[in-house]
């Protein structure tokens, strides 16, 4: 009955099967049920269609649900009243972080002359004492007596047969190259500069004057620049927008400031000279010209866009700034205090116990993921390769006070 019905619809005229399919759209007209349905999945096989749906689904999250419209006016009139206090505890918080600036200054005069000492250490202005090179390890607990003897005497055979080296040799350099953000800043042509770091400090403001901190980079004597110190001051603001007071969560960095770097002729390495060809369009004729141009350098990190007085960016602007906050927080919170620790990569061990043990299933989860695209014949990665900033892989900060720190790209 089957090959019937198809033998007659194949000898049907056009407008024969014109007619046929206007009578079924009537038919199946009729049932506005299933007209809907047949809507709904020609709806969710577009990818522009629910593209646009979840957007709008995602502008919906945390919007008000309307309970507020509903209350009474002598209500919203008491909620007005709890609004007005909330704004007060905002100016409390404020005051709150202002005292915690002060008592980090006032520590900081504290740690200062450990960290000089530390300073003195790395650059061979200072030898440890016998004394103050004792420590004890975990896996030397263990060890017995003869054990420990025989490591030691073969520690001293190996030290005889190397050159003494002075100080702790390229001690910031293997700071920087043990920390993914960091490490990310660095090219092969920083390395031969840093290796001439010495010493980073933390400098805050006076007493009186608005909050800010600048990280002093302290570099011997070099061919690359003529500079000892190269500066980055962070300017930071604590207190409630008056248009936004509710959005206050703590001190936030408002803007940077870098400096100039005194290259040595021929050593400035956030620049670079590239030759190209022009072909003239009349004669034909081919010339080269040499043009300097922008190269990727650790060093462009003392020359952080400028934020205009409108607090308007760019976005390339916007993400260099935000990447730019993060790396001068984390650097004053993290690296000046634990630096021997991120040296011998303990503190890096640290930071990865932070992770819960959720965020391991959801690293498990999307390993299963990259494993199953991996084995799709039809999975092409280059599709899926997602840009990289050079400077700002971005990483969750550390659970502390001071990290409640909030690095704006720009001023409201």
């Amino acid at each position: 009955m089957a090959d019937l019905d198809n033998k007659d619809q194949a000898e049907m005229d056009p407008a024969d099967m014109e007619d046929v399919e206007e009578v079924e759209e009537e038919e199946t007209g009729g049932d506005e049920n299933s007209k809907a349905r047949q809507l709904t999945v020609q709806m969710m096989q577009n990818p522009q269609i629910l593209a646009a749906l979840q957007e709008r689904l995602d502008g919906l999250n945390g919007s008000p649900s309307g309970y507020m419209e509903s209350l009474p006016k002598v209500v919203k009139r008491r909620v007005n009243a709890l609004k007005n206090l909330q704004v007060k505890c905002a100016h409390i918080e404020a005051k709150f972080y202002e005292e915690v600036h002060e008592l980090e200054r006032k520590y900081a005069a504290l740690y200062q002359p450990l960290f000089d000492k530390r300073s003195d250490i790395v650059k061979a202005a200072y030898e440890p004492t016998d004394e103050e090179c004792e420590w004890k390890a975990d896996e030397e607990e263990e060890l017995t007596d003869e054990m420990k003897e025989k490591a030691k005497l073969e520690e001293e055979k190996k030290d005889e047969e190397k050159e003494d080296p002075k100080g702790i040799p390229e001690f910031w350099l293997t700071v920087f190259k043990n920390v993914d953000l960091l490490s990310d800043m660095l090219q092969e042509h920083d390395e031969p500069i840093l290796k001439h770091l010495q010493d980073i400090k933390v400098k805050f403001s006076d007493p009186g004057q608005p909050m800010s901190f600048t990280l002093e980079f302290h570099f011997e004597p070099n061919d690359f620049f003529t500079n000892t110190v190269l500066t980055k001051t962070y300017k930071m603001r604590s207190e409630p927008d008056e248009n936004d007071p509710f959005s206050f969560d703590g001190p936030e960095i408002i803007c940077c400031t870098g400096c100039t770097i005194d290259w040595t002729k021929g050593k400035n390495v956030t620049l670079k000279t590239i030759k190209k060809k022009q072909k003239h369009k009349g004669r034909g004729t081919v010339r080269t010209v040499t043009k300097t141009v922008p190269n990727d350098s650790f060093f462009n990190f003392f020359t952080p866009p400028e934020v205009p007085e409108n607090g308007e960016l760019d976005e390339d602007s916007e993400a260099v700034l935000a990447a730019d906050f993060e790396i001068g927080h984390f650097i004053r919170e993290r690296i000046v205090p634990r630096a021997v620790l991120y040296f011998t990569g303990e503190a890096i061990e640290d930071d990865d116990d932070d992770y819960d043990e959720e965020g391991e299933e959801a690293d498990d989860e999307e390993g299963e993921e990259e494993a199953d695209e991996e084995n799709d014949p039809d999975y092409d990665p280059k599709k899926d390769a997602a840009p990289q900033l050079s400077a700002s892989s971005s990483e969750a900060w550390p659970g502390c006070l001071e990290d409640q720190l909030h690095c704006n790209s720009f001023s409201n």
